[in-house]
């Protein structure tokens, strides 16, 4: 059945708004978190949190973007109503899945100091980094089952009941974070056990919801095996998702190598423009799994017509998004600094709002870029945004490492805004372009 742009475009916000709301709310808690440990433990503690969200992200983003090209799969074999294939997928995802978490995690955890060693941490915060990192990467496994869950529910269109699960989670990671860090002697480390604590409950909650409502998504002893066919069909998609995230992040640590080597006040000023940044990034994010999952319905019904109209419509809906929010982060750069940095020194505020004023001017770009990884993800071309995200960070990193010395943050803004430029130009050459496969 053809439907029309209208109806297109409302299908979309409806699986945006909850995704939005969720991704605000979890922006919305890392402000917090970052301002609760900047009250009560300092400065040091502040720049500590900043350091280990860089490396922290670089492996659960590859968590979350293996469970994202997860939920393409799930979402293809709903569509397609292969209740079979869906319960099999289900034991690959859960089980393999989770040991290939385990694995990561032991790893990430070997190779910690060196990461804080490549990244130029200063001496003095390497001690509440390392602690804040060992409890959040020895915890990976609680992450791998929200995302994963989580994702499952998206895939099927139910992105409501994530939310409100997501939600009942960070009420509690914030509660915990205020017991743990007023009134233990844990420090930073009070903060990621906190995180670790909700995520495990949050991904026992959409467990049990989606036992109750979509049991169908579950596998039963009937379905369990190795299932080669849709191990190397799950690994193949995961992947690439994953290449995608930690592809982003590994740019992003080395360009917090560069930022690192700037001093403690360019530290302050990144981490905390990189949280007001999120909450603009939300909006994008969202919108590209809205896109995702609509398109990975349509392409498992094998509706060629839904799949070009959900890229157009998606495409439009998220232009106006950037359009209206780059004007919004200049204008709002001062007073967002002011809130994170309030009681820091002058030199770290004045950085932070040339950041964010500077990299406002390029945000259209990253918007219509997060449009075509939503497209591509769900018609199953997961390579597309891996190459894409492996040109913005090459040009980012390169471009910081040059600039820095002379322009100092503003010249990471500018590099990242080059870097969104050129992804585009390759998504739309890769869109006109004729392929057979990635």
């Amino acid at each position: 059945m053809q439907h029309s742009s209208s109806d297109i475009r409302r299908t979309l916000i409806r699986l945006a708004a909850p995704l939005l709301l969720g991704s605000m709310l979890q922006q919305f808690y890392g402000a917090v978190d970052a301002l609760l440990i900047g009250r009560i433990l300092g400065t040091n503690a502040f720049a500590a949190i900043g350091v280990a969200g860089t490396v922290m992200n670089l492996f659960l983003f590859v968590v979350e973007g293996f469970c994202t090209g997860l939920s393409v799969l799930v979402g293809q074999l709903y569509g397609r109503r292969d209740w079979r294939a869906l319960r099999r997928e289900s034991f690959v995802c859960v089980v393999w899945g989770g040991l290939l978490t385990l694995a990561l995690s032991a790893c990430a955890l070997a190779l910690l100091r060196p990461l804080l060693r490549i990244t130029h941490t200063p001496a003095r915060l390497i001690p509440e980094t390392e602690s804040y990192l060992r409890v959040i990467l020895t915890g990976m496994l609680a992450a791998y089952g929200y995302n994963l869950f989580a994702g499952m529910l998206r895939a099927v269109g139910n992105t409501r009941a994530a939310l409100a699960l997501l939600a009942a989670s960070t009420l509690l990671n914030m509660l915990l974070d205020l017991l743990l860090l007023c009134m233990t002697p844990l420090g930073v480390a009070g903060a990621a056990f906190a995180t670790t604590a909700s995520q495990a409950l949050c991904a026992l909650g959409c467990y049990l919801y989606i036992r109750r409502r979509y049991a169908f998504l579950l596998f039963s002893g009937a379905d369990a095996g190795l299932h080669p066919a849709l191990l190397r069909r799950s690994l193949s998609c995961g992947i690439a998702c994953a290449m995608h995230e930690s592809n982003l992040y590994i740019g992003k640590l080395l360009v917090q190598g560069t930022v690192n080597s700037l001093g403690t006040a360019s530290i302050a000023a990144y981490a905390a423009a990189l949280r007001a940044e999120g909450f603009v990034n939300a909006f994008g994010s969202g919108g590209a799994q809205a896109m995702s999952v609509f398109i990975a319905q349509r392409c498992g019904a094998r509706d060629t017509f839904g799949v070009r109209r959900g890229l157009v419509q998606g495409l439009l809906l998220l232009i106006l998004c950037g359009v209206i929010l780059s004007g919004g982060l200049y204008a709002g750069a001062q007073g967002a600094m002011s809130c994170f940095l309030q009681g820091g020194d002058d030199a770290a505020l004045a950085q932070g709002v040339s950041y964010l004023r500077t990299i406002s001017a390029f945000y259209l770009f990253n918007f219509i870029g997060c449009a075509f990884v939503g497209y591509f993800r769900g018609i199953g071309r997961m390579m597309v945004p891996v190459f894409g995200t492996t040109l913005h960070i090459s040009i980012r990193v390169v471009l910081s490492a040059l600039g820095a010395g002379r322009l100092g943050l503003s010249a990471v803004a500018v590099a990242s805004g080059i870097g969104w430029m050129a992804v585009v130009l390759y998504q739309l050459l890769t869109l006109f372009i004729p392929h057979r496969r990635d």
